[in-house]
């Protein structure tokens, strides 16, 4: 059945319509036009904003659940219940450094789940296990691991199709194993890393085009050694997501990493728990309590996100200077671009899914409005 969203500011993601009409029909959007139609369902925004629902390739856990601890359809589930209502629309929930089975079983999780749910996850962020141990962060050093062409070939093996993005410390790969993993076509981005700016130019040259959680778990920016941040500032078609909730990463660092990657720069919440309804959790070798806010674990380091992608909407345009039209490329075309998926979701567009946010005109007030 068709409808049509009407008297709506629509954000396409190449250009602002005043007063446009959307039409969506089973879940797809089919049209974007100036003139409403007769004789169709009409959602009157009353003059509000509109653009595609927010792309979160990053998330850990949902209101209740953690993915890495428990990968299952379950979990899931919770992730995508819980992001919908924080405006992400589209979710890769991220599976962090676990045994091979571990990860086996996360797999096969997404794969059915997606037999079963033809929703906004759209896959798994693999971050680890292949990181360099001095650079783990919140990582099981017990997990933590150097590949072996065996486990590699496995897992890209039984994540085709569901691997989006795999987070890797490079320095850790032979060549051979770098070459593999590139031709899986899985998303490569550089992560809990000592590589230097000198050491990350090679990898960059090979096309890796990603990195993860700019600023965190990586050699930093000075003026005698630039560092991995130096080096994607200095590569424009390196990617740049950012956690923006002021501690992962500061305000201004994060205004001065826009001012340089521009269209590259993009926003991810990398949530150990949505909601802030989790207040202590442990598993494994990782804890995590909510203080003031923030996850921290028991040495008052930081232990994950709490932010939702709509707070980090909110917060680039409070803190970055940015149009209400630049935040939300921020959260929607820039995430796709990142991942290859440009043509398929975080676009009001003909063929894109019918899934969206609505948005007053300082952001202030943000809610899910999904038709898919």
């Amino acid at each position: 059945m068709k409808k049509a969203i009407v008297n709506a500011v629509v954000h396409t993601g190449e250009e602002i319509i005043e007063n446009g009409v959307v039409i969506v029909e089973n879940g797809t959007i089919i049209s974007v036009q100036k003139e409403v139609p007769n004789d169709i369902d009409q959602i009157d925004l009353g003059g509000n904003h509109i653009s595609a629902g927010f792309i979160d390739i990053q998330i850990n856990g949902g209101e209740k659940l953690y993915f890495s601890q428990t990968p299952n359809e379950e979990t899931i589930q919770d992730i995508y219940d819980a992001s919908m209502k924080y405006g992400t629309t589209h979710v890769l929930p991220c599976l962090i450094s676990s045994s091979k089975e571990t990860i086996l079983k996360g797999i096969e999780a997404i794969r059915d789940y997606r037999k079963k749910h033809q929703n906004g996850v759209i896959g798994m962020h693999l971050e680890g296990p292949f990181l360099n141990p001095l650079r783990r962060g919140a990582h099981s050093i017990d997990q933590v691991r150097k590949p072996t062409d065996e486990e590699l070939e496995e897992i890209i093996e039984k994540g085709k199709e569901v691997i989006k993005v795999i987070t890797i410390a490079p320095e850790c790969f032979s060549e051979k194993q770098l070459d593999m993993l590139i031709a899986s076509g899985i998303t490569i981005s550089i992560g809990h890393s000592t590589i230097t700016h000198k050491e990350a130019q090679p990898y960059f040259a090979k096309g890796i085009n990603l990195v993860t959680h700019l600023f965190n778990a990586m050699t930093q920016f000075g003026h005698r050694e630039p560092g991995l941040v130096g080096a994607v500032f200095e590569n424009d078609e390196v990617y740049a997501p950012v956690i923006l909730d002021g501690v992962h990463c500061d305000y201004a660092a994060a205004k001065v990493a826009y001012r340089l990657k521009r269209e590259k720069f993009f926003l991810i919440s990398d949530a150990t728990f949505l909601g802030r309804k989790v207040a202590n959790f442990n598993w494994d070798n990782f804890d995590a309590h909510l203080v003031d806010g923030f996850y921290r674990n028991e040495d008052g380091n930081l232990a994950g996100a709490t932010i939702s992608m709509t707070e980090a909407v909110q917060n680039a345009y409070n803190h970055l200077n940015v149009s209400a039209d630049e935040a939300i490329k921020m959260a929607t075309t820039r995430v796709a671009s990142a991942i290859g998926m440009q043509d398929k979701i975080g676009k009001i567009k003909t063929g894109f899914p019918a899934s969206f946010v609505q948005f007053n005109a300082d952001l202030s007030e943000i809610e899910t409005l999904n038709l898919s």
